[in-house]
């Protein structure tokens, strides 16, 4: 009979949640005496996690805004934290969320505790000297491009190159008839999506600017229409909103969640930057990334920036295949001309999407089992 084996684990966001649900199925899977205690959403829940704190209460970006909700992070880490020292788990698992995974992951780890970090920060792309606090809090970084491992065995760091799900999950080729199809939208005509964002203040900052875009894209182009995924009702509700305030005569479907489906039915993409734009690679569409943060986070961001990009499919090209328009120079005029090109001209996008063809078939490594084969060897070794 196996020993049973006790895992920590915890996500601060929908993204982590993914991941740490495809983890903690791929555990149960290869090693079925394994119990889950740590902090989830709906997808860490289903694979058997009871959430200590509802993750949402987690989900902040930027620099500054987090600092409105310092003392209740602060809180949950501590508590956390007394809870594996009262019953120490076999292995602490931290999903993303590094400002707030890592501190936790060093004071476990000084407990004697084996640590795994499941996404590398990007700390090849700004705040370099991050590394040095990474070796100090982590046994095992779980990576999930192949740019990423160099850089850590030069800094010392266990890493294993697990791939990426989605790029497990999202067949090579779209069916995007198909897509159509199930989401209502006419079979031929040119259909453009608008991606937001998931968060409150990515909707508030990027939604007006895109339906901006979108009206000076209806004109040039008779007969286009525009579908956005609405990432659940609080979400819709900001949309919606948007809508009413001076879009209602245009073109526009929304759709409940369906954001693959919603860009599998595209002719063209604008998104915020992030794993929407990591998506809109894997399901060849020709895009456009914008991206806002508040002012002042985004003068800090900007100063420390070490990567000639920021989209996910610009940094595994190595090219600017994906027109970037960040801040001040995301504005309606500057994306509807660079999505006028693609919308005019699709022809002209066959070699990106070769690129994104082949950069897909080099991320599928089936990142669930090999990152569950990876924390399994790690417990073992201890």
């Amino acid at each position: 009979m196996e020993k049973p084996l006790r895992v920590s684990i915890l996500a601060g966001e929908s993204s982590g949640d993914i991941l740490g649900g495809g983890l903690m199925k791929a555990l149960q899977e290869r090693y079925p005496a394994i119990t889950f205690k740590g902090i989830g959403g709906e997808e860490m829940a289903a694979a058997g996690l009871v959430s200590r704190v509802p993750m949402d209460r987690l989900s902040v970006m930027g620099l500054v805004e987090p600092l409105q909700r310092l003392p209740e992070l602060l809180r949950i880490r501590r508590d956390f934290y007394e809870a594996m020292k009262a019953s120490p788990p076999d292995v602490f698992i931290g999903i993303d969320s590094p400002d707030f995974n890592l501190d936790l992951e060093r004071k476990v780890r000084a407990l004697g505790i084996p640590t795994v970090h499941y996404v590398s920060p990007s700390v090849w792309a700004w705040r370099q000297g991050r590394i040095r606090k990474i070796a100090q809090a982590v046994d095992l970084m779980l990576a999930l491009f192949p740019f990423e491992e160099q850089f850590y065995r030069e800094h010392g760091v266990k890493v294993c190159c697990v791939g990426h799900p989605l790029a497990d999950d999202l067949p090579l080729t779209p069916d995007s008839a198909g897509a159509r199809q199930a989401l209502g939208l006419p079979a031929t005509g040119r259909v453009l999506a608008l991606l937001p964002g998931s968060r409150g203040g990515e909707v508030e900052r990027l939604c007006p600017v895109f339906l901006a875009a979108f009206r000076q894209l209806a004109t040039r182009f008779p007969g286009l229409s525009a579908v956005i995924p609405c990432a659940g009702p609080p979400r819709r509700a900001q949309i919606e909103a948007c809508i009413q305030a001076g879009y209602s005569d245009l073109d526009i479907t929304l759709v409940d969640g369906q954001s693959r489906t919603v860009m599998a039915a595209a002719d063209a993409l604008v998104l915020a930057s992030g794993t929407a734009a990591l998506e809109g690679m894997l399901m060849k569409k020709p895009m456009v990334v914008a991206y806002k943060m508040a002012p002042l986070s985004y003068a800090i961001i900007s100063r420390m920036l070490k990567a000639p990009y920021v989209s996910l499919p610009n940094l595994l090209a190595d090219k600017p295949l994906v027109p970037e328009l960040l801040q001040d120079a995301a504005t309606p005029e500057a994306i509807a001309d660079n999505l006028e090109k693609l919308l005019a001209n699709p022809a002209d996008s066959g070699a990106i999407i070769e690129t994104w063809h082949r950069l897909h078939e080099s991320l599928r490594r089936d990142a669930s089992a090999t990152a569950a084969a990876a924390v399994l060897d790690l417990c073992r070794a201890r």
